[in-house]
């Protein structure tokens, strides 16, 4: 049986396929009014709104020989509720908008539709509607707006690192890029046997992690806040750009710890590329989306790896006392 694309329907028919899956996504804040009218209609109940949106584009942020869409749906989910939780806030809702060639197969649309459902619901962000439109041949943009509520906390920004605070992160670093770094270079693999080595595990949880992000710790950026953080940031682009982010923002320099980072690289990270790409890949790897925060000393949470701290001089980050190599990951470098 051939397989149903997009242009064999009408768009009223394959809204009726997707509106049901997202259906049962619930979460903390009361949906007035969902899917179905001109807009979705979400209670506030701190009286301020997070808002964040982001995209991915199929042949720039995955290719379909790496990635299902269920994949793709997991992904672009973690991208935006990760953002909110660096906020301080709880995801309360999102916004899916697709643009797909019509001759993009209704199982790949349903298939992306149901890991965006997985993972709103895991996050507790019921989808609240959006937008489907056709594109060019070939392409494929997914694109979420994630809202989220503080609960009455005031917003953790970027410019509010102190001297003497320490730079904790929470999460993994590095085996997103790691991921890609063997996709790359043809090693990932999406079955393993009862034989398969440690080696070989440590690659499939790399590209695992890289193809939906995993589960970045969303809960923690509240807790983070509710714990003085004085700054917070997801870890999107690598951490070096990202923290450094932080430290132009906030008017002072990170010292960070080679032996602390040493850890992070440690396991399937060293396992999977050898020690010096591991703690390339620690440095600079995005689409991590795990916190990285400042706290003052004492008032960091349990569960958060202290990495460095804040101290006076021109805004950078160092390792060591050394400028690093590696910088992360920009969308426009050619």
């Amino acid at each position: 049986m051939a397989p149903r694309r997009l242009s064999d329907l009408p768009e009223g028919e394959v809204l009726g396929h997707l509106f049901p899956l997202f259906a049962g996504t619930k979460g903390a804040a009361p949906v007035l009014l969902g899917p179905g009218d001109d807009a979705a209609v979400l209670a506030a109940p701190s009286g301020g709104v997070v808002l964040t949106t982001d995209s991915m584009v199929r042949g720039r942020d995955w290719l379909d020989e790496w990635s299902s869409g269920h994949e793709v749906g997991r992904k672009v989910v973690a991208q935006n509720v990760a953002d909110v939780a660096a906020m301080g806030a709880v995801p309360t809702g999102l916004l899916v908008a697709l643009a797909a060639d019509p001759h993009t197969e209704l199982e790949w649309v349903l298939d992306l539709a149901a890991g965006i459902a997985a993972a709103a619901q895991d996050a507790g962000a019921p989808v609240l509607g959006g937008d489907l439109s056709s594109a060019e041949e070939g392409t494929v943009v997914v694109a979420i707006t994630a809202t989220g509520d503080l609960g009455g906390r005031p917003p953790v920004r970027r410019d509010g690192a102190r001297l003497g605070d320490l730079v904790a992160v929470r999460g993994h670093l590095g085996r997103s890029g790691g991921g890609l770094q063997l996709l790359l270079a043809g090693r990932g693999r999406t079955h393993l046997d009862g034989e398969a080595g440690p080696g070989e595990r440590a690659v499939d949880e790399l590209c695992r992690v890289h193809r939906t992000a995993g589960r970045p710790p969303w809960e923690e950026g509240p807790r983070a806040a509710d714990a003085g953080a004085t700054s917070m940031i997801d870890v999107s682009d690598g951490l070096v750009r990202d923290l450094g982010r932080v430290a132009r923002a906030s008017g002072l320099r990170i010292e960070l710890s080679g032996s602390a980072l040493a850890q992070q690289a440690a396991g399937p990270l060293t396992e999977a590329l050898g020690a010096a790409d591991a703690l390339r890949q620690v440095l600079s790897g995005g689409e991590e989306h795990s916190l990285a925060a400042t706290f003052a000393p004492g008032a960091v949470p349990q569960g958060w790896q202290v990495l460095g701290e804040c101290v006076a001089g021109e805004p950078a980050v160092l390792v060591d006392g050394q400028v690093p190599e590696v910088t992360g990951w920009d969308h426009f470098a050619g």
